[in-house]
């Protein structure tokens, strides 16, 4: 008999979420014409000073040669630019523009608006602490992937 008292797993609670909060996001990505890819690089360079392609890819989670169509397109495109560094002229640095900027804030202020209807579910205070836990969570896969970077695994 099934131990009722157990909860499911994080990931078998999240994962049917997710993807439909994927599948909501997909057509504003195309009414805007950008990749799901190139806004999490706009959302990772906006809330971000200046950085390197490795450190973004790292950031995001993608392999580095991964994301280079995805960055050529945007700075094709005027979304982004990308310098070479004035100490590592291999190494190239990365900044959001302006438009990169607008578009950005076009894309995510749909999405938000669009996430209303998972969000309407909750009261006002279990909204707040939802919000406030997955950002603490988030946060904290950010700390640890910058741990180990560094080779710091306390």
């Amino acid at each position: 008999m099934a131990d009722r008292s157990r909860r499911p797993d994080l990931a078998a609670m999240i994962a049917p979420l997710l993807r439909e909060l994927i599948a909501a996001e997909e057509p504003v990505l195309a009414a805007h014409g950008i990749s799901m890819w190139g806004y999490v690089v706009l959302v990772a360079l906006d809330g971000s000073s200046v950085r390197t392609q490795a450190a973004l890819a790292a950031a995001i989670g993608a392999d580095k040669t991964r994301i280079i169509r995805d960055l050529d397109e945007l700075q094709e495109r005027g979304l982004i630019e990308r310098t070479p560094d004035p100490d590592d002229r291999r190494v190239r640095l990365l900044a959001i523009t302006d438009a990169g900027r607008a578009l950005k804030n076009a894309v995510q202020d749909e999405i938000q608006r669009g996430e209303e209807h998972w969000l309407s579910e909750l009261s006002a205070d279990e909204r707040k602490t939802f919000l406030r836990a997955l950002g603490r969570l988030s946060a904290g896969d950010r700390r640890r992937a910058a741990r180990g970077r560094n080779g710091d695994t306390t």
